[in-house]
């Protein structure tokens, strides 16, 4: 599904759809975001609901702490998060959805990884924040380490 508020990123990872989705759903911390960048999870849970908050620091002291909760989790496939509640559903104000979704496309896996947003202010907003490069390095950064597992155990 796509709209004029989408912005999105894909590509094709020689990796299993299983075995992508145990890489990004069991060690987040190794590709959420673009590298020299990393990732702090502070509170995360793979169930509709549950809140997900993360900080993310930069090489030179940044920080960029986030906090919502995860919409859907269905394994193998999707996962769905926003920034428009915290937890215990409080309104807070929002920027986008999120999903991450992975597909079987002979063996490999079409990993399509997106964010709608509200306004076509947030959208432009967050494109003119190096959205392709960096939703496009995160993508790389998962593909390596999926390929490289793929090989381990072939």
């Amino acid at each position: 599904m796509s709209n004029d508020l989408e912005l999105s990123v894909t590509r094709l990872i020689d990796a299993p759809v299983e075995l992508v989705w145990k890489i990004a759903t069991e060690r987040l911390t190794e590709w959420w975001c673009p590298k020299p960048w990393t990732t702090e999870i502070v509170d995360h849970e793979w169930r509709p609901g549950a809140r997900t908050a993360m900080i993310m620091r930069g090489p030179n002291g940044e920080e960029h702490p986030t906090e919502g909760i995860v919409l859907e989790v269905t394994p193998n496939t999707r996962f769905v998060f926003t920034d428009a509640l915290k937890a215990g559903w409080i309104p807070q104000t929002a920027f986008m959805v999120g999903f991450f979704e992975f597909a079987d496309e002979g063996g490999k896996t079409r990993y399509t990884a997106g964010a709608r947003h509200w306004t076509a202010e947030a959208k432009a907003r967050h494109e003119a924040m190096g959205f392709t490069e960096g939703w496009g390095k995160v993508a790389e950064q998962l593909a390596a380490i999926a390929e490289a597992e793929a090989r381990v155990d072939a």
